[in-house]
Order: structure tokens, then C-alpha cells, then sequence
């Protein structure tokens, strides 16, 4: 009968063979491994620093973080605006290092 070794098969501990472990192992490598390439991915695609026209404004929004972003003419509109009130000092922040005129929202 199938059942007759349950209650033995319940009541003692897995048993970890040498294919279960090495398969575990191989997942945490993969892991550690895909980590530090999006670590690295990151460092090299990222700076930090925005290139001298352009504006980046991360704020909050209903449905979490949102980004604005413009370069060039689209970024002088953004400034010259007058719109995103609720952003109006962190824009107006980000207009003036990138060298636009900053329009206040009315």
C-alpha cells in the first residue's frame, strides 16, 4: 500500500543529496552573478550628472515616483511653463542649473 511509510516519511527531517546542493548552488551563483552585472550595469550607465541643458525633476505621484525629464527646447518649455505647481521649487531648482528662465506657476 502507498500510506504504509507515511507517517515514518513525515516525521523524519529531508535529506539534502549531492544533486540537491549542487542545484542550490548553481541558483546562488546565478544570482550573485546577475547582481553584480546590474551592479555594474548601473555604475556605468548612470553618473549621476546631467548633461549642462537638460533638467530632471523625480517627484511624488499617485502612483509612486514619477520623473520629469527634458532636454534642449523641450526643456526650456518645461521652464518656461508655468505649469507643475507642485514641483515649483525643485523645477525651478533644475531650470536655473541647466540655464533657463524660470516661470513661476501663477
Amino acid at each position: 500500500m502507498v500510506m504504509q511509510e507515511q507517517a515514518r516519511r513525515l516525521s523524519e527531517p529531508l535529506r539534502w543529496g549531492k544533486r540537491e546542493k549542487t542545484a542550490i548552488a548553481a541558483l546562488l551563483c546565478a544570482l550573485v552573478l546577475g547582481l553584480v552585472a546590474l551592479g555594474v550595469h548601473t555604475i556605468k550607465t548612470h553618473n549621476g550628472a546631467e548633461p549642462a541643458n537638460c533638467i530632471r525633476v523625480t517627484f511624488a505621484s499617485t502612483l509612486g515616483g514619477a520623473d520629469l525629464h527634458g532636454c534642449g527646447a523641450h526643456a526650456k518649455r518645461i521652464c518656461a511653463s508655468g505649469s507643475f505647481r507642485s514641483i515649483a521649487a525643485e523645477l525651478a531648482v533644475a531650470c536655473r542649473r541647466a540655464g533657463f528662465a524660470y516661470r513661476p506657476p501663477s
